[in-house]
């Protein structure tokens, strides 16, 4: 039945709700983006720096990242290992060879005093190019800067809340958007820039453009968040602790975490690292329990490194096995430690991780992006296209473009707010007459505050600071 077909009392009526509704989503709009906003223009900037992260990295740290390629062959791993530590001492934890032949090999190295280090080395001559502290690098700042980590986990814990504010923004958004005039252009910017309904246009049409983006980069950027990231984590690796469906093996397990060892995929961040066998070396592996004899003593472990392949063979072992150039080698912590080989490319289908018993060479595990299960291939794939890595230079560009035009949303969303609020005022939508209708959008909003436990405690203050203002200030009739 159409508003024409009711009479005047109903359709005064039905009119007086819908604009209440329209009031109480404007309100809650209001709300999200006073919140979400600032954080947004940050990610956005911050975000787009990070997509070409390689060729910045590359180009700011030169010096001591790029080497002219030589005839002659590199050098092998343990001697460009000895050189760093003649160069810093200590005790070396990671090793990545020379991703390409004008590239410097990287080693990563523990002080005396706990520090993590990082030597850059010229793998043709071994000559120390220089060091930074491990995730010192300009690019990692900027990631630090990203995600509020580098201001501690309680502003890193702000970014899971920014990132549900801005789910519920683009929700409200559509709603206040949607056509209600066939006749007024619901994609056109109207008027002068000098004007408020420019701006309003404006940003309305770049929120439509951008809506898709920002759930995009929302969702996929959860799995970094502090609180529901840990906890999504922790489920979709199972039972095993982050190792996939299909890949479970009977090896001994340690009690370190894969994510301990170097670079991870967010699915594996919990897996547990395998066990070698300190008698392997003695013709004793292939036990499933660790390779000893049941009822007689088990001889004591040998000492870090003693009998074990070396990084050497390690590196051969893990070139036969095919890993993609820039994988990482996380050295073994202890006589039961493994040699790690993880490399995580732009083309998933390359991702993988390799544990090498340290005495006999033998794979102990090898897992690719082809044994995640589907949840795990799922949250690979939206983290790899959030980085700007699964389609090449397209996958920047795009995300780039919708990087600036949330910045320009944003500053849009300012100058409207700007123009519209009065002297002296922070310019909140009115209230609808109808409080219900404002506790009705909240309760439609709480969906989001149950999937996002800090998103659902923040809009827990903010329905508390909402009713404490409109007691305040009555809303107008």
């Amino acid at each position: 039945m159409s508003a024409s077909t009711l009479k005047p009392g109903a359709a005064a009526t039905r009119g007086a709700t819908q604009s209440g509704l329209y009031r109480a989503v404007w309100r809650w709009h209001f709300y999200a983006g006073l919140i979400a906003l600032p954080f947004m223009i940050l990610l956005a900037v911050t975000g787009g720096l990070f997509l070409f992260r390689a060729e910045l990295e590359t180009l700011i740290h030169r010096d001591l990242m790029q080497v002219e390629q030589q005839a002659a062959p590199q050098r092998p791993p343990e001697a460009l290992v000895a050189a760093a530590l003649a160069a810093q001492p200590g005790t070396a934890f990671r090793y990545i060879p020379a991703p390409a032949p004008d590239r410097s090999a990287e080693i990563g190295i523990r002080t005396a005093s706990g520090e993590r280090m990082v030597a850059y080395v010229n793998p043709y001559d071994d000559r120390v190019l220089g060091t930074l502290p491990d995730k010192g690098t300009v690019m990692w700042f900027v990631r630090q800067l990203h995600s509020l980590a580098w201001f501690g986990p309680i502003a890193n814990g702000l970014i899971e809340i920014v990132a549900g504010w801005s789910i519920l923004l683009v929700g409200t958004g559509i709603y206040l958007w949607w056509p209600r005039d066939p006749k007024r252009g619901a994609l056109s910017v109207h008027g002068s820039p000098r004007r408020r309904p420019f701006w309003k246009d404006l940003h309305a049409v770049l929120g439509v453009f951008t809506a898709g983006f920002i759930v995009f980069l929302a969702v996929t950027g959860m799995p970094w968040s502090i609180v529901w990231g840990k906890y999504a984590n922790q489920w979709a690796n199972g039972h095993n602790f982050g190792y996939p469906a299909g890949v479970r093996v009977q090896v001994p397990m340690s009690d370190l975490r894969l994510a301990e060892s170097g670079p991870v995929a967010w699915s594996l961040e919990q897996a547990r690292l395998p066990e070698s066998d300190p008698h392997a070396a003695h013709g004793a592996a292939g036990h499933a329990d660790g390779g000893h004899d049941h009822g007689q003593p088990m001889p004591a472990p040998a000492a870090p490194g003693a009998n074990a392949i070396g990084l050497n063979a390690a590196v051969e072992a893990f070139n036969r096995l095919g890993l993609a150039a820039g994988y990482a080698v996380s050295l073994p912590s202890g006589p039961r430690g493994v040699y790690t080989g993880s490399v995580y490319p732009d083309d998933l289908s390359q991702q993988r991780v390799v544990h090498l018993d340290q005495y006999s060479g033998r794979p102990l595990l090898d897992m690719s992006y082809a044994d995640y299960g589907l949840l795990g291939r799922g949250l690979e794939w939206g983290i790899n296209v959030h980085l700007g890595q699964e389609y090449g230079l397209a996958n920047k560009l795009v995300l780039l473009a919708a990087c600036l035009a949330i910045v320009a949303l944003c500053v849009s969303a300012g100058v409207m707010w700007w123009k519209r609020r009065p002297a002296g005022s922070l310019g909140i939508p009115p209230a609808p007459a109808d409080r219900r209708l404002i506790a009705g959008v909240a309760a439609i909003l709480a969906i989001g505050g149950i999937i996002f436990p800090l998103v659902g405690a923040s809009m827990l203050v903010m329905l508390a600071l909402d009713a404490a203002f409109t007691r305040r200030r009555p809303a107008r009739a």
